[in-house]
This record gives C-alpha cells, sequence and structure tokens, in this order.
C-alpha cells in the first residue's frame, strides 16, 4: 500500500493517532487518556514522558489494529496541544522537569512585571501575542531559576526546549531538534515578520540561543522514525489550531475557522499580511510552505461547550450535551434570557479576567429549555463578538472586504439547532464539514501533501466536503434586538 499517512494529534488530555486513506477517509484510530496534575494554586503540568509513551504507543495500536505495517505508511504528520513547554538533557534525553501547560498561570507576576515596565508593546510588535503566561516564554524562564542547575546546564549548551511538538519529533528521531514556525509564534521568542528567534526577546527573558530549536516550514523534512519498524518520513508539524485550519482548507484570505470544544479557538486568515490588531486579538502564523508564512488572526472563547458542560454536572438538567439542543428548541421564545459564561473571566475582545457569570431575565416562567437556549447562545453571541472584532482589525489594516467564510468544527458543531443560531446571530453562512477530524486532517495534509499521495493546496481545497451549510432564516431586526440584550448583559457582569 504505502499510501497511508499518519496523523499523531498530542493534546492536553490524551494523545491520539488517526490513519487516513487517500481519500481523507480514516482508517483506523487510537487514543489513551493521560495524567493531569495540578501541584499549585494555577498550576497544570503533564509529566513529558506521559505524553510520549501515550503517543507512542497509540500509534502502535492503531497500526495493529488496522492490521497493518510501518510499511504501509507513506509519511506521518504531528499536531500538538499549544505553547506547552518542555525542557531536557540533550545528552540523556531525560525532561529536567514536568511540562508545563499551556493553562498554567504560575509566570502571572513576572508578565505583570514585564507589562508594568512598558515592554508589552515590543513583545506584541516582534511576536503578534500579548504578555500572558499562556504562552512559552516565561515558562522556560521560570524552569531554568526553579530547577537546580538548570541555568548552568543551559548556559554550556546541554539542555533542549521544546514546545511539545518538537519533544515528540526528539524522541521519534533519536534526537532531531525542530519545530515548525506555527509553534514556534507561540512561544513569545520568534519575530513572526523576520522568522528568526529574536535577540532581543531572548535577553529580556534571559534565554540562551542554544535551547532553541531550527525552525522549518509546517511541510517539511523532519527526519525520519524507525520505532513503528521501517523507517517513515515525518513530513508535517503544525499547532493544534493551526493544523484545524489547514485541515478546514481555510487557505484563501477571509476564510475563518471556529473550533468548538470546551473553549472556542477562532482564526482568519490574512494572507502574507501580519495584521496588528487594536482589539487585542493575536497575530500568529497559520502555517509557513515554501519559506512563505501565512498569517492569521486569533481570538478565544474561554467557555463554548463547557457551558453545556455546566448545565449537566453542575445543575444537572441535562443528562448528556446532545440533549441541550432539543431541549433549547422546546423554549418559550418570547423569553429574554441571557447567560453571560464568564465563569473564568471574559475572553476577546472584553479581556476582563475578573468578570464573572451571570443569567439575567430570569421570570417565574424561565425553566430548564430556557437556560440551556440561553447556554447555547452565549456561544453564538461570544462568536459574533469574536468575528467583529477580527473584521475592525482586518478591514482597517487590510483595506479587505468583509465578507467571511466561517467553516465550524468541534464536538459543538454536531448541534443542527446551535449551528442555525450561530449563522442567525453571525447574519453570515456556516458551513460545518463532513469530516470533524479536522486537527488530525490538516497535520496528514502537511505530510500527506509532501510524500506526493495528497495533492496540494487546490487540489485538497477541492476536495474538501461539506456536511451542511446553515444559511441565516431570523429577520435582521429580531436578531439586532437579541444582540442589544446581549451587549447589555455583558455589561452588568464586566468588572
Amino acid at each position: 500500500m504505502n499510501n497511508l499517512i499518519m496523523a499523531l494529534d498530542q493534546g492536553t488530555t490524551s494523545s491520539r493517532t488517526i490513519l487516513f486513506d487517500q481519500n481523507y477517509h480514516i482508517v483506523e484510530q487510537a487514543q489513551q487518556e493521560f495524567t493531569q496534575h495540578f501541584p499549585a494554586d494555577g498550576w497544570v503540568e503533564h509529566d513529558p514522558m506521559d505524553i510520549w509513551n501515550t503517543t507512542l504507543a497509540t500509534a502502535k495500536q492503531a497500526l495493529a489494529n488496522a492490521g497493518i505495517s510501518a510499511a504501509d505508511i507513506a509519511a506521518i504528520g504531528i499536531t500538538n496541544q499549544r505553547e506547552t513547554t518542555v525542557i531536557w538533557d540533550r545528552h540523556s534525553g531525560q525532561p529536567i522537569y514536568n511540562a508545563i501547560v499551556w493553562q498554567d498561570r504560575r509566570t502571572a507576576a513576572l508578565c505583570n512585571q514585564l507589562k508594568d515596565q512598558g515592554l508589552e508593546i515590543t513583545v506584541t510588535e516582534k511576536t503578534g501575542l500579548l504578555l500572558d503566561p499562556y504562552f512559552s516564554a516565561t515558562k522556560v524562564a521560570w524552569i531554568l531559576d526553579n530547577v537546580d542547575g538548570a541555568r548552568a546546564q543551559a548556559e554550556r549548551g546541554e539542555l533542549a526546549f521544546g514546545t511539545v511538538d518538537s519533544w515528540l519529533l526528539w524522541n521519534l528521531t533519536g534526537g532531531e531538534h525542530a519545530t515548525d514556525a506555527s509553534n514556534a509564534s507561540r512561544t513569545m521568542l520568534y519575530n513572526i515578520h523576520n522568522g528568526d528567534w529574536d535577540d532581543e526577546l531572548l535577553a529580556l527573558f534571559n534565554i540562551p540561543r542554544s535551547l532553541l530549536p531550527t525552525v522549518k516550514d509546517s511541510a517539511a523534512d523532519f527526519g525520519t522514525t524507525s520505532l513503528l519498524g521501517e523507517a517513515i518520513n515525518i513530513y508535517g508539524i503544525a499547532g493544534d489550531q493551526q493544523a484545524a485550519t489547514l485541515g478546514q482548507a481555510c487557505f484563501d484570505i477571509g476564510m475563518m475557522k471556529s473550533t468548538y470544544g470546551t473553549g472556542c479557538f477562532a482564526l482568519l486568515n490574512t494572507g502574507d499580511t501580519a495584521i496588528t490588531s487594536t482589539n487585542r486579538l493575536l497575530t500568529t502564523i497559520a502555517y509557513q510552505l515554501d519559506g512563505k508564512p501565512t498569517y492569521a488572526l486569533e481570538g478565544s472563547i474561554f467557555i463554548a461547550g463547557a457551558a453545556v458542560q455546566w448545565l449537566r454536572d453542575g445543575l444537572g438538567i441535562i443528562e448528556s450535551a446532545n440533549q441541550s439542543g432539543q431541549l433549547a428548541e422546546d423554549a418559550d421564545p418570547s423569553q429574554a434570557v441571557y447567560m453571560v459564561p464568564a465563569f473564568t473571566g471574559l475572553g476577546a475582545p472584553w479581556w476582563d479576567a475578573d468578570a464573572r457569570g451571570a443569567i439575567l431575565g430570569l421570570t417565574r416562567g424561565t425553566g430548564p429549555a430556557e437556560i440551556a437556549k440561553a447556554a447555547l447562545e452565549s456561544v453564538c453571541y461570544q462568536t459574533l463578538d469574536l468575528l467583529n472584532a477580527m473584521r475592525a482589525d482586518w478591514t482597517q489594516d487590510a483595506s479587505q472586504g468583509a465578507d467571511t467564510v466561517l467553516r465550524v468544527d468541534g464536538g459543538m458543531v454536531a448541534s443542527d439547532w446551535t449551528m442555525q443560531c450561530l449563522a442567525d446571530i453571525l447574519q453570515a453562512p456556516v458551513d460545518r464539514p463532513v469530516i470533524a477530524e479536522t486537527t488530525a486532517l490538516g497535520a496528514a495534509w502537511l505530510a500527506g501533501s509532501r510524500a506526493g499521495v495528497w495533492p496540494g493546496q487546490e487540489g485538497f481545497a477541492a476536495s474538501w466536503q461539506l456536511d451542511n451549510n446553515f444559511a441565516p432564516q431570523m429577520a435582521i431586526e429580531h436578531r439586532d434586538a437579541k444582540v442589544c440584550g446581549w451587549n447589555q448583559a455583558v455589561r452588568r457582569v464586566l468588572s
């Protein structure tokens, strides 16, 4: 055969391997969860060996379940939880500390200190990012400053830093130390304009350049692995949200993908223009091919699917997440109930970490159906806020039109009611693809296209398959009134 593509999809709570055939169909998959570590308030860690062992185990399991061997795999693509930071000994290959996860907030004080010194503008101009513990730079600095002997080892060139893709690549290849531009752009150490690690930022965070991996295109020769049997080429790497953008074939300027999981991550393709946001969105590298970066604006909603989980686990008004759509459909349309799910603050464009959630517009007639509807609608309103911020940045800086193609993925998009609501609130069409595993598909496309068994951008975009298109059906006056109510509800919870 030798025409299957293996995607290693390493996530925050589990590692997965998916095998795709030449028609992008899933042949086999395997998944393993691993332990989350919370050593202190606001700290989140993983054991890097758990990340590696579960990844390797799922790769072997997928091959075994499919009854095939490494000889049947044309190439491997890797996609990964972004920003999570690993530092290991170059000689032994052993991590010197647990992986500090993207969710970890231990470096908040350092970030605030640097902000007070007026340094955020420098960081943003170079990296497109905000000064936040979310990104890798302050995590690297913390490990060097808090693990005995780490800084001295780093100064001697004995240590290696990587995001999870680099850690997996090192182990797969027996010592290849590289990453791709999409992951490098999330470290807060990479200048997205000149395409290199930035000496001024390295000095700011006191990080030796010798720690850093080589940065390559997202589709490149990352080496080979023989751990599954015969040697297999590793031809693709991209961070998870960027990989989903590729899996959705959002290759053209103005195309946007929105992934609805626990939260929501939206990326808008801005082409070869790195747009500086005036709405505290992030500017990032969506992917880099043939040495040319393609940029995107990125925004995040903290609570999307988590609001439905709260209905199930916190309130107990549904037994399973898929009941929420039917419950919402049964709600009294005359009740204007709003849920602002600021359980952990509000993200873009509000950026209020101290805001807290609320349900407004309650009456004696309000019941589970109206609350479920408010929860689902809140995801749609938040997406509108994000899209409006993106459009404002995009049209202001790039003189582009405001028309946007929105392609959606993630667990919530299975609900037809929610997707129709989204189209109505956005007053824009929403496209749901046939293949829901867009993150793994994007990593597989990078590898498969370079291996020559999958087509390039044009052919892959032409093969993208629509499951359902949701067109706006709500009268604009009704929609505007509902959005006005949402804006009033948000103002009531802002700190």
